[in-house]
């Protein structure tokens, strides 16, 4: 297999290749009313943990608003698209959200994908130092790659160009096929239980 093919399996192109999902996060922004904070957190609790038994669930959490505000955040992420619409589509989401519209004055919606995902916190997160080694390690197996499969073939560029090349392949491997698959394949890692 000569370099041009390598590179582009590693990268997951040509034309054999299909789009790998991207994960999802979905943040709303519920301003509830002061009287029904209460209720609105048991609600919220319900909610979340139902979300979190759909198929292609990464996480779900609260975050509560802080002093002065009642502005509480709900946060789901999945694995892709059609994960979430799973969720978003369903019946069970559908009957839950008939009762909030008593507990909540404004409500806010906000979704981001792929490498935006990435960056977005993790809704359970372990220690940051975990989530530091394995992009540490991510990079320096793709910078290496790099390294020994096409930098020789690219002498004749000019330093800035090969560097370019270089930042490019190593953002765009690492949000788009590396990271994604690692963290799948280290969640307990990450993110260990505490019980």
């Amino acid at each position: 297999m000569d370099t041009t093919a390598r590179l582009r399996t590693m990268l997951g192109g040509g034309p054999a290749s299909s789009p790998t999902p991207e994960p999802i996060t979905v943040t709303v922004a519920r301003v509830v009313r002061p009287d029904r904070r209460e209720a609105f957190e048991r609600w919220a609790q319900d909610i979340l943990a139902l979300a979190a038994s759909f198929p292609g669930n990464l996480g779900a959490t609260m975050l509560h608003p802080g002093e002065g505000s009642s502005e509480y955040h709900l946060v789901y992420r999945f694995s892709d698209d059609e994960s979430l619409a799973g969720w978003e589509l369903s019946a069970q989401r559908r009957a839950a959200l008939e009762h909030e519209a008593e507990l909540v004055g404004e409500a806010r919606y906000a979704r981001v994908a792929g490498l935006d995902s990435f960056f977005t916190r993790p809704a359970a997160p372990g220690p940051r130092w975990r989530l530091t080694v394995l992009t540490i390690a991510a990079v320096f197996a793709i910078t290496s790659l790099f390294q020994l499969l096409v930098t020789p073939h690219l002498t004749a560029w000019p330093v800035e160009a090969r560097l370019l090349l270089s930042a490019c392949v190593v953002v765009t491997g690492l949000g788009h096929v590396v990271m994604p698959a690692l963290t799948r394949l280290f969640r307990g890692w990450l993110r260990p239980r505490r019980d």
